[in-house]
């Protein structure tokens, strides 16, 4: 009798520790979905650009649209910071830009920048990995944001270079 007892406290035990496993393996699953400390720490604006940019009020949506990536815990609020993104960057694209800013350089730095929010977008709702396009995504925002950067600091005069 005490024979089949312990056999049977061994099998209960060997079937609760299967199921406490089964368990970690959903949360490892859930927690390789995204993984928000891979994601690069975003470029800082100097303060002539800055200047330029506080009255442009969807450039400044749009930056805070993407601090909400930096706490995102879950797949719905991964999915939620992507489609606020979209709409951010909709408005980015229609609205009207500062003069210094108003330039190819920085609507093609916007145009990729759009595409890897898309491809973001399309990963999450696949739910595939979308740790590695959030990084792409966010790489082409340092882009636009260090091209913003670049052109206040540019001192050239091209106009001297076209009148020769």
């Amino acid at each position: 009798m005490r024979k089949i007892m312990l056999g049977f406290f061994l099998v209960l035990f060997s079937v609760s520790c299967q199921e406490t496993s089964g368990g970690n393996e959903d949360n490892k699953k859930v927690q390789d979905f995204f993984q928000v400390t891979a994601l690069p720490q975003r470029v800082t604006l100097n303060a002539k650009a800055s200047t330029i940019s506080k009255d442009w009020i969807e450039f400044n949506e749009l930056n805070t649209s993407f601090d909400a990536l930096y706490t995102v815990e879950n797949q719905e609020d991964l999915a939620f910071a992507l489609d606020d993104l979209v709409e951010r960057q909709k408005q980015l694209e229609d609205s009207e830009y500062p003069s210094t800013f108003d330039l190819p350089q920085i609507r093609s730095r916007q145009q990729v920048m759009k595409t890897f929010i898309l491809k973001t977008r399309a990963a999450v709702e696949y739910r595939i990995d979308a740790t590695e396009p959030a990084v792409e995504m966010i790489k082409a925002y340092n882009a636009l944001r260090s091209q913003c950067n670049v052109i206040v600091n540019n001192t050239l005069n091209t106009q001297l270079l076209s009148d020769e």
